[in-house]
């Protein structure tokens, strides 16, 4: 009994470390930005994050594009080539019985999450990425920026001075707000700034978001601080397109128990220590942000298996109901 409470204790250590561990981070004269493409007159330009990568020296750090190939075996192999950044989009429209919104989605890729026991990285495996969503109410002004591992994990949901205070949710504080281990603001000003853009700070190996701030977008253009690798916008709908001997195949697994999985995306660890306890072997398996009668595959963001469709954040409306917000 008691080697069992060892055992029991080793993995809880393992679960909680993997999830928020902090180690320095590697020193870098010149740190790398991913920057959208602009184009004037476009919200999706005008708003799109910039991405804030350090390490850049291992290529597991660098942003990409979703490639296709065959391997030496004869089978199709997907995988996130870091030579060729790209940031996919895609925008919809949504209702409460406030008013009516847009979000703007933007996605963006890595070629994986390093194996490794120290530090522990639960989420290790390939293709994984970032999601965040920019909601605009109808004078396009930005309410809240929602931010999550594409595989629905470490979601976050920050408000911006633009939303009325009685639109949080009741218990919300006006102190840094904790999301595994990370300290976001809880509150991000658009409205000082003439360019206001959002810089998404990515902590390395495991690709998770470690900050979001409001800059000047003058300031990151021509700073000795920041060197900027432009990232294509590309449609979201690409990835389900992806060249391959002369045709296409998708990013996502179309059919069979992993419908709606990046493929190649399953987490080992985190089906070994998280598929019990959420009901749900593909746990941490990187999926599709998308419409759920087509791809079976609800985009959750609680591990409660009775709160997966309540806090599916593709129906945004219910996902920002059940998690308090009163847009």
């Amino acid at each position: 009994m008691k080697k069992l409470v060892k055992i029991s204790i080793v993995i809880l250590a393992l679960i909680v470390t993997g999830c928020a561990h902090h180690w320095s981070l590697p020193p870098e004269k010149v740190h790398t930005i991913y920057t959208a493409n602009s184009e004037e007159g476009s919200l999706l330009s005008k708003y799109a994050p910039v991405f804030l990568t350090y390490d850049y020296r291992n290529d597991y750090n660098r942003i990409g594009s979703p490639a296709a190939r065959i391997n030496s075996e004869g089978k199709e192999q997907i995988y996130v080539d870091p030579e060729k950044p790209a940031i996919y989009f895609m925008e919809k429209e949504f209702s409460t019985e406030k008013g009516n919104y847009t979000n703007l989605v933007y996605r963006v890729h890595f070629p994986k999450v390093p194996y490794s026991i120290i530090p522990f990285n639960l989420t290790s495996g390939s293709n994984v990425g970032i999601i965040v969503v920019i909601t605009l109410d109808k004078e396009n002004r930005p309410l809240l920026v929602t931010t999550a591992n594409t595989c629905g994990c470490y979601m976050a949901i920050l408000p911006t001075t633009y939303l009325s205070p009685d639109a949080r949710p009741k218990d919300w504080k006006e102190e840094p707000l904790d999301v595994y281990g990370e300290e976001f603001p809880w509150i991000l000003n658009y409205a000082e700034l003439t360019n206001p853009k959002l810089l998404v700070h990515v902590r390395p190996s495991v690709h998770r978001v470690m900050d979001l701030e409001i800059v000047d977008g003058e300031s990151l253009s021509g700073s000795q601080v920041f060197r900027s690798i432009l990232a294509p916008l590309e449609p979201i709908d690409d990835l389900e397109t992806i060249p391959l001997k002369g045709g296409t195949t998708s990013f996502y697994y179309d059919y069979g128990p992993q419908k709606g999985h990046v493929k190649g995306s399953m987490k080992l660890w985190e089906t070994l220590f998280l598929s019990l306890i959420s009901w749900d072997f593909f746990v941490g398996a990187d999926k599709v942000y998308g419409d759920n009668d087509k791809y079976e595959n609800p985009f959750y963001t609680s591990l409660k298996p009775w709160n997966r469709t309540a806090s599916d954040m593709w129906n945004f409306p219910r996902f920002l109901e059940f998690w308090g917000w009163k847009l």
